[in-house]
């Protein structure tokens, strides 16, 4: 039992780690302008841009933005280790939590309107669902230190 929690919170926490580093770096060619957090230009993510306006806080962008990124990459490499994987599990699902709460605000809404016209159709919602769903699971599977051994 122990060799499959052990198993699945590696599987787990690499989702985790993929996802963090494309929202935030975007290691693959051709990255789509608008969706990075670190690269785009102030006032060119859809999200924080999106977020800035309708709320009238113009700390979202590009302020919000870095300093969002920058918790995800730390929550990325406490997954990486396992001893600090149930705390970098957490701050995923702080961060995810947020990214959640904002969609179901009225400020961002589950929708994301796209610059090409239309909407997203939710997509983006969905993903922050699912990988919040998978730090939850990731807090539950992770072995504690009794269990390792």
């Amino acid at each position: 039992m122990s060799a499959f929690r052990l198993l699945a919170s590696w599987l787990l926490a690499l989702a985790l780690i993929a996802f963090f580093l494309h929202v935030t770096l975007h290691p693959w060619p051709n990255p789509v302008a608008g969706y990075i957090k670190f690269y785009d230009a102030p006032g060119e993510n859809l999200l924080f841009s999106a977020l800035a306006e309708r709320s009238g806080i113009s700390l979202f962008e590009p302020a919000g933005r870095f300093v969002s990124g920058i918790i995800e990459l730390i929550a990325a490499l406490l997954l990486l280790l396992p001893i600090s994987r149930r705390i970098g599990a957490a701050i995923s699902v702080l961060c995810l939590g947020a990214g959640v709460a904002l969609h179901l605000s009225s400020w961002l809404g589950r929708e994301i309107a796209l610059p090409e016209g239309g909407t997203d159709g939710g997509t983006h919602f969905l993903i922050y669902v699912i990988f919040l769903a998978l730090a939850l699971l990731l807090l539950v599977v992770h072995p504690t230190e009794r269990s390792r051994y």
